[in-house]
């Protein structure tokens, strides 16, 4: 039996024979992955081939049933602008496409070719993030915006778009976790609240940095009180530690909240593991 074009047998140590696919495109040679059928694989490769040498746009992937999405993406960025990315990205004149699956496409400036080039985007319980040095982070942060930050309550997409992360196209409202831009108020306010079994107002603020820090006050508090908080604190930036200690030490937290923290104190063990 004649070998197939970009084919080549191997065997597992446990003894399993299987067979690797690459092809050789403008000099670079390309692994298509691997496949135990021979004839599955040689279909790899003759779709690889045909795609790269043909005139198929990115909405012809129906044709190629046999080349992994994220696959087929590489190869025709390849073929059209000359780069090769190991992620599924595309390149456009002023943004890329990084194509999650088939039917999400998100968009980005170039200036972040680099980075999502280079790690990959992951998506779980309607979150995005990505493994960055051994720990995952979201993709909203890389805005400024908190990990758990909610599209319409912490920032919109002005075009509408909820797939379009350009960031001309996104409009930061709140930074902070704990924290809520009040409507209609002029000069602008800021509402901290804190969740346990149930939402505790926590202010009225002048700046979203004082309430970031009433926020962060509160989750001292429940810490100190043995109720832990899966959220993390707000960090803020271009603040001095001493101003910050001076809002810190100034912000009174409301009675409802301490009189929580003083029943708390003689709840039993079980009713902690509840309320944490």
């Amino acid at each position: 039996m004649t070998k197939p074009a970009g084919v080549y047998r191997s065997v597992k140590k446990n003894g399993q024979v299987y067979y690797r696919i690459s092809i050789t495109y403008r000099g670079r040679h390309i692994s298509l992955g691997s496949n135990k059928d021979i004839n599955a694989a040689a279909e790899v490769y003759k779709e690889a081939s045909a795609l790269l040498h043909g005139d198929d746009d990115i909405g012809s992937y129906s044709s190629y049933s046999h080349i992994p999405y994220d696959k087929f993406i590489v190869l025709i960025n390849f073929r059209d602008n000359g780069v090769y990315f190991h992620n599924p990205v595309y390149l456009h004149q002023r943004y890329f496409s990084y194509f999650l699956d088939k039917n999400t496409e998100l968009k980005f400036d170039t200036d972040d070719l680099f980075f999502y080039s280079q790690h990959r985007i992951q998506r779980r319980g309607g979150h995005l993030f990505v493994e960055n040095y051994g720990t995952q982070m979201s993709v909203h942060s890389r805005y400024g915006l908190h990990p758990f930050s909610v599209p319409g309550r912490d920032f919109r997409f002005m075009n509408g778009d909820d797939t379009d992360y350009r960031y001309e196209n996104l409009e930061i409202i709140n930074r902070y976790i704990g924290v809520e831009l009040l409507e209609n108020t002029i000069p602008k306010k800021y509402r901290s609240y804190i969740h346990v079994k149930g939402y505790y107002n926590l202010g009225i603020f002048d700046t979203e940095e004082k309430a970031a820090i009433a926020f962060n006050k509160a989750r001292k508090a429940l810490k100190d009180a043995g109720i832990k908080k899966d959220t993390p604190a707000n960090y803020i930036s271009d603040m001095s530690e001493e101003e910050y200690l001076k809002i810190y030490n100034e912000i009174v937290l409301p009675d409802n909240f301490l009189k929580f923290l003083a029943r708390f104190s003689d709840v039993t063990c079980g009713e902690r593991k509840r309320l944490s």
